[in-house]
């Protein structure tokens, strides 16, 4: 039994029997099995923003861990992209009206024993205004790959394009610089960062609402990604985009098939496919213009271009399965409808270094 732990996020298994296991406010632990006390492998707290769906999610172990000695670390970092952290410590007031602006960041720390000895900064981006549909999930492919989750970062109380905070627009989506006023129908802020891969050129590709598939050595995206022509390195990167929130996914055993739990919102949970990482598909799961197997009515009724273009090409790409808020996911059960029966729910907790906020009835926050 693991024990000494506080908000675990992540586990993984060494080869040589140890155990590394993240925690959300930062420190990764090591057991030398299943059992003893743990010591602590690297402490990122100094870095790592913890406010509800943020902090230390995402860990992975090199293919050839330990010969390899690489341990991959996937945070909320309290800073904006370029900034120095701490920017807001763990205490956003304005979560749920402004927002509080930070970023993600991937790392690579290399393992001296059981203390990480150096970093290496892979990636720095994910723009996130709320404190929802943080960064995710962190796995080695078979094709060893280094593979990479990512929400919105968008605000889950209204149909989010850009059009709150203080400053407004604060991650300087297009069309309008920070402080500029989103407005539909060419509003590209919010949630529609998730279907950045779309916006006219030459705006840039961002790395929210996406799975990214990257060299492990460099965070570049590989040669033989749908996008590795491209003059855009964030689009180098993405194999699969139009997710609000993809906290936790997996492969298909002995294959490189992705399957993805994508969290919803007022209504539908998702599982979403990706048959082959490496064809010349970019998979387009529609959201925030869609939502399970339809359009989203609030972002519907914004009339925004990138969902309107999006409703009459029919690109999206549907979920493999899907299943609303309000059914029972098995019979019998007792979970209250919403988010407690999301498909990869982060888990809440009542005594972390900032304790969770209460979300609108229906919604899907994590």
């Amino acid at each position: 039994m693991l024990t000494g732990l506080s908000f675990p996020t992540a586990v993984r298994f060494s080869p040589d029997g140890r155990v590394f296991v993240a925690e959300q406010s930062g420190i990764i632990k090591v057991f030398s099995g299943l059992g003893g006390t743990p010591t602590v492998f690297a402490d990122l707290q100094s870095e790592v923003q913890m406010t509800d769906d943020r902090g230390l999610l995402g860990l992975a172990l090199d293919p050839n861990f330990p010969l390899s000695p690489y341990v991959y670390a996937l945070y909320t970092r309290d800073a904006p992209i370029g900034g120095t952290p701490p920017t807001w410590g763990d205490n956003c007031a304005t979560a749920e009206t402004d927002g509080c602006m930070v970023s993600g960041r991937l790392v690579r720390l290399t393992a001296n024993g059981n203390i990480a000895s150096g970093t290496q900064v892979l990636l720095d981006g994910w723009c996130q205004q709320f404190t929802s549909h943080s960064i995710g999930d962190l796995h080695f492919g078979a094709d060893g790959a280094l593979y990479v989750s990512g929400g919105d970062g968008a605000s889950y109380t209204f149909a989010d394009y850009g059009q709150a905070g203080s400053p407004k627009n604060p991650c300087g989506d297009p069309p309008v610089p920070v402080g500029g006023n989103q407005r539909p129908p060419g509003a590209e802020g919010g949630a529609l960062r998730s279907q950045s891969l779309r916006r006219p050129a030459p705006e840039p590709a961002l790395l929210n609402g996406a799975i990214l598939r990257i060299d492990p050595a460099t965070g570049a995206g590989l040669p033989d990604n749908p996008l590795a022509s491209s003059s855009d390195p964030n689009a180098r990167r993405i194999i699969a985009y139009g997710m609000r929130n993809p906290f936790r996914f997996t492969f298909r055993p002995g294959t490189n098939e992705l399957w993805i739990g994508d969290v919803g919102w007022t209504d539908w949970e998702e599982i979403n496919r990706v048959p082959n990482p490496t064809d010349a598909v970019v998979e387009d799961f529609g959201w925030p213009c869609y939502e399970g197997n339809g359009p989203q009515s609030g972002y519907q009724s914004a009339n925004l271009t990138l969902c309107q273009n999006l409703y009459s090409s029919g690109a999206a790409v549907p979920p493999f399965y899907t299943y609303n808020h309000a059914d029972p996911v098995v019979p019998g059960e007792t979970c209250p409808p919403g988010g407690s029966r999301s498909v990869a729910r982060f888990p809440r907790n009542t005594a972390s270094r900032n304790p969770p906020r209460r979300r609108p009835s229906g919604s899907a926050r994590g």
